[in-house]
């Protein structure tokens, strides 16, 4: 008989929980935030419906189907078939099973409905952010379905015809009409190769049917090219213009729509993106020629948002996995978590996620409101947002791997995953140069939003000297705009944790917004995760932290 040479002493896997059930502070903020303009009365009977949608969100996204489901689509990435058997062009993405069976869920649990539906952002965002746990790729074709509405507003015909479908929790992969379908996802390509740039180098020429075009030329950048219809900015005769790019015409015929490779890219690898070639393609202009930039920055702005709720939900997992992990007993010394060191390291990372959270509901929040202000406060908050919380994902991931040792490097662990995926959510939909700036055109060009942020801000004055010196602070830098540009991702950092400090005075437990104050804002911190100040109460941080119902 063999001798046993060891003995398991590891965490059990992190599987067969409620993701979101789990998540103290996604709770609350579905919570506190979903039929906030309701009368009292009818809260509770949405709020009871909205929470059963999570929990059953959250129970698939942690079950181990659906993360055997991630792993297969991530071990299984698309493939382009460009011909039929007998060399016809097809230009056609297959997915592995798994990945149908991911994205199905999604548009099923509601990831395209917000805007249909009462409190849709909020719980929206709130399944975006669940979802994102599971498997990240098919974020891009859920939120490109999502953000397509605001653009396609603009021309009320289009959206007639096209919303119903974008909205709709059916599933429905096959190429055909949309008028044919129950429900449509939508991609865009609307970058260059140079990155950020406004109009692809796709030239839009004028048809007799009015609103009608043909579109030659490429898009170095395609999302979600197995998508029903494509948001496409392009040159028409009076500037940079959208489009509205059909993947299968009306007579049942297929657009041309040339599909010359899939991007092999770091991680997002069980997602499509592709570079695609367009030869007389047929397309219907969205708002006026020359305001393709104005009629899409709905769009976009959506989208940011939701690079914001996929980087928290990354954050989320990397820390659930973290904590989780660093709560097993060992053979000697006890759980890691217990260890001061640690505990100091797990603190410091569920204060980012916690912070990262609780911002983008607040997005999702303001944009249920829909009043005035509201609008105003999102003009910089969004980009603001979408600069800080992408950025911090990655350090975060790489960090809570390091915590399970050499299990987080393993890509059995899930972590190695999370990882790859982390920096995505920074260069989508503008990179960190371009929010900087985008934040600052708006505090330059539009005081009423910068008077919006300062009164959210604001909502907090009085409740912890570090940050009323932090906001005294922002305020003394911004009344000096020498030389602003350079310094400008310097002073949207400090907005955005100003903003996160307010939110959390306002809405978290003592122990966490002191921890972050004294850390983010009082400076009393270090340059890497696990330099918070010892006398804070870290314990009860990480213990909020922990993933238990």
């Amino acid at each position: 008989m063999a001798a046993r040479t060891h003995s398991a002493t590891g965490q059990a896997p992190l599987t067969g929980y409620d993701v979101f059930a789990a998540d103290r502070v996604l709770s609350e903020a579905v919570d506190r935030y979903t039929g906030a303009g309701l009368p009292e009365a009818q809260r509770p009977d949405l709020l009871d419906g909205v929470r059963g949608e999570l929990s059953a969100l959250g129970r698939a996204a942690g079950s181990a189907q659906v993360q055997e489901w991630a792993a297969q689509a991530d071990r299984h990435p698309p493939e382009l078939r460009a011909h039929d058997r007998h060399g016809h062009r097809i230009d056609e993405v297959e997915f592995h099973p798994a990945w149908h069976r991911l994205l199905g869920k999604g548009v099923s649990a509601g990831l395209t409905a917000a805007w249909t539906r009462p409190a849709g952002h909020v719980r929206r965002a709130a399944a975006f952010l669940v979802w994102a746990q599971a498997e990240a790729g098919t974020g891009c074709p859920l939120s490109m379905t999502h953000a397509a509405v605001p653009a396609l507003r603009a021309e009320p015909g289009l959206a007639a015809v096209w919303e119903p479908r974008l909205t709709s929790t059916v599933y429905d992969p096959a190429l055909r009409p949309a008028e044919l379908k129950p429900g449509v996802l939508f991609g865009a390509a609307m970058t260059q190769r140079q990155g950020g740039g406004c109009a692809g180098p796709a030239a839009a020429r004028p048809l007799a049917e009015a609103g009608t075009y043909a579109l030659t030329g490429r898009a170095w950048f395609c999302s979600a090219p197995m998508s029903d219809g494509f948001l496409v900015l392009a040159q028409a005769p009076d500037g940079p213009t959208c489009f509205l790019v059909p993947r299968v015409l009306a007579d049942g015929t297929r657009n041309v729509f040339l599909i010359q490779r899939l991007k092999d890219k770091l991680g997002n690898r069980s997602n499509a993106s592709a570079e695609v070639e367009f030869d007389g393609t047929w397309a219907r202009r969205i708002g006026e020629e020359g305001r393709g930039a104005r009629t899409v920055a709905g769009t976009v702005a959506a989208a940011r948002v939701d690079c914001v709720l996929g980087s928290a939900g990354l954050m989320r997992q990397a820390v659930a996995q973290a904590v989780h992990h660093c709560a097993s007993p060992r053979a000697s010394g006890g759980p890691p978590a217990g260890q001061p060191l640690m505990r100091n390291v797990l603190a410091d990372l569920a204060l980012e996620s916690e912070a990262a959270t609780t911002l983008a509901l607040r997005l999702a929040a303001a944009y249920d409101d829909g009043g005035e202000q509201e609008r105003a406060f999102l003009r910089p908050a969004v980009p603001m947002a979408k600069y800080w919380v992408t950025k911090r994902c990655a350090p975060l991931a790489v960090e809570a791997a390091e915590c399970l040792g050499g299990d987080g490097y393993v890509e059995e662990s899930g972590l190695p995953r999370l990882v790859r995926e982390s920096p995505l959510n920074s260069l989508g939909e503008g990179a960190g140069n371009v929010q900087a700036l985008d934040v600052l055109r708006v505090l330059q060009r539009e005081p009423r939003s910068f008077d919006a942020f300062l009164r959210e801000v604001g909502r907090a004055r009085g409740a912890d000297h570090r940050l009323d010196g932090a906001v005294r602070d922002l305020l003394t830098e911004l009344a000096d705009l020498e030389g602003v540009e350079a310094r400008a991702r310097r002073l949207v950092e400090r907005m955005a944790l100003v903003l996160q400090g307010a939110l959390l005075v306002r809405h978290a437990p003592p122990a966490v917004a002191d921890a972050f104050c004294a850390s983010r804002l009082g400076g009393d911190w270090g340059a890497a995760f696990g330099t918070l100040p010892h006398t804070l109460d870290l314990a009860s941080v990480v213990e909020r932290a922990r993933p238990v119902e």
